[in-house]
């Protein structure tokens, strides 16, 4: 489990075919400070599992279906990636729970400048638009954070905002990001728990 509360900016060392996999090698020298085999690390909003490591790397295996559901495939050498290691039992949860499970890619529709801010729409598709709320929390590249505004139920175009002060757009890649661009999404586990049991109470 995650919060989405980025501790390090990393690099994507390589990314190579690996079999019917892909191996992922990333320098991120906190993340990897009191890492082991077997330990948890999100790259990117997606859940890892560390193979491999150096004083300041770490190497991971991922799957093609990580690859299809994520935007890894667009990575390369020298990225920057964002990077949070598993919670510990008893720390602060600082964001929100987040399981490093994504459910796919969404594209940043627009970007704007504020005082103090930049505010940030990005595209919902059909399947997730319901389960993301005004205040709600959303993981948009392993980074948790409120969505600020939604498209309205049953818009043409479905979509959420979320607005970025000058210390998210300094420690993570949305600092970086620019329209068109494909981000990492995960929904919020309770809004997804609360379909199910929905979907359970009409099929009765």
């Amino acid at each position: 489990m995650f919060t989405g509360i980025i501790e390090e900016l990393g690099e994507i060392i390589s990314f190579e075919p690996n079999g019917d996999a892909y191996r992922l090698t990333v320098r991120g020298p906190l993340a990897v400070s009191d890492a082991s085999h077997g330990d948890s690390i999100a790259v990117n909003g997606l859940c890892l599992t560390v193979v491999d490591q150096t004083a300041d790397a770490f190497t991971a295996d991922v799957m093609q279906i990580s690859v299809d559901m994520s935007t890894l495939g667009d990575r390369k050498a020298g990225d920057r990636v964002n990077l949070e290691r598993a919670a510990a039992v008893g720390d602060r949860l600082g964001g929100h729970i987040v399981q490093g499970h994504i459910d796919g890619t969404a594209t940043v529709l627009s970007i704007v400048e504020g005082d103090g801010q930049r505010t940030v729409r990005i595209s919902l598709d059909a399947e997730h638009a319901h389960l993301v709320v005004r205040k709600g929390s959303i993981t948009v590249d392993g980074i948790s954070l409120t969505a600020s505004a939604v498209s309205e139920p049953g818009a043409a175009e479905q979509w959420f905002e979320v607005s970025l002060i000058p210390e998210t757009l300094e420690s993570t890649t949305l600092g970086f990001r620019g329209v068109g661009d494909r981000v990492n999404i995960e929904t919020d586990i309770v809004a997804r728990h609360v379909e199910r049991m929905l979907q359970r109470e009409d099929a009765r």
